[in-house]
């Protein structure tokens, strides 16, 4: 790694000195962003004010605060790490904000930004009474973001999360233990429904891999520093998103609902089930590909979604 001109130091002294000269940085080596923040100037903002341990909401009077020489050279240096290395900032920084909450991140698994975030905060409404919620499962919770966050919008509610990786559901459980959620949350080591207690769910809610190998070939070198098994969903993408809809059925109570974020391969679900009435939910914050299901609609298409596995 280069070491930082005494120049270069010397001549940015501020807060808002290096929040540009970031910015300009990621700018100049094309580094790829969606990990949370989608532009330069988010990123720039993010790591700068992480790496000073100061809130995100600063005030602009902080911005103009000089910085000592060790802040300088510590900004410096996770910086250039952004640029030489091509990782998510959240590997850098061991932390990723979902749902408003803070969540502990490293390279065990993906780096927490889905969309649903955003159909939890509105407590699955209009698909589902939130009164009626007692039951919810997060089937590939990684980091144990969408289980914990479900947790906190439905406190009376008992929340199941699984996933094949062990080093995922080790992540998972420090998040758990992070917002002291132990007694509400339990954690299983499953290939998605198979290695379960036969359960009914009121939510069954996952955001498994869903990327074609071709598509995954081709992600900036940002994704590939990621966990590999959290993307890739085998040739068509679906592999385990067709396997979760034939078993969904046997887990579902009454008026559960199923939701699935499909990302990119949303039209391919699509194309190879015409007939199925995927409700493709929108987002005011951004991001698609996430379809709802209620279980009366999974259970009339059960045999056809039988016929998709091989």
């Amino acid at each position: 790694m280069q070491t930082p001109s005494p120049e270069l130091i010397a001549t940015l002294t501020t807060a808002r000195d290096y929040i540009r000269w970031a910015t300009s940085r990621f700018n100049q080596a094309q580094l790829h962003f969606g990990h949370g923040s989608q532009t330069a100037l988010d990123e720039a903002v993010a790591l700068v004010l992480h790496t000073l341990h100061l809130p995100y909401d600063l005030t602009d009077t902080y911005l103009n605060a000089v910085l000592t020489l060790p802040e300088r050279n510590a900004v410096l240096t996770i910086v250039e790490r952004r640029i030489n290395e091509r990782i998510p900032a959240a590997y850098l920084t061991h932390e990723a904000i979902f749902a408003g909450l803070p969540f502990y991140v490293d390279n065990r698994t993906l780096v927490p930004r889905s969309p649903i975030a955003e159909l939890i905060a509105q407590r699955f409404s209009p698909w589902i009474y939130e009164d009626d919620v007692a039951s919810i499962l997060d089937l590939c919770t990684g980091s144990g973001c969408i289980a914990i966050a479900c947790a906190m919008a439905f406190p009376e509610a008992d929340v199941d999360a699984s996933d094949i990786s062990e080093d995922a559901l080790a992540v998972a459980e420090i998040n758990i233990a992070k917002h002291q959620l132990e007694s509400i949350i339990d954690l299983y080591p499953s290939d998605l429904f198979s290695d379960l207690p036969a359960n009914r769910y009121d939510i069954i809610v996952s955001n498994p891999p869903y990327v074609s190998l071709e598509e995954w070939r081709k992600l900036p070198a940002e994704f590939h520093a990621e966990p590999d098994l959290g993307f890739k969903g085998g040739e068509s993408g679906l592999d385990s998103v067709l396997r979760i809809l034939a078993d969904a059925d046997d887990f579902l109570t009454e008026q559960g609902i199923l939701v699935v974020e499909v990302g990119s391969s949303a039209q391919t679900l699509q194309d190879l089930l015409p007939d199925v009435p995927f409700y493709w939910l929108d987002f005011e914050r951004g991001g698609d590909g996430v379809f709802l299901l209620t279980a009366a609609q999974v259970n009339d298409h059960h045999e056809t979604f039988l016929s998709t596995i091989v």
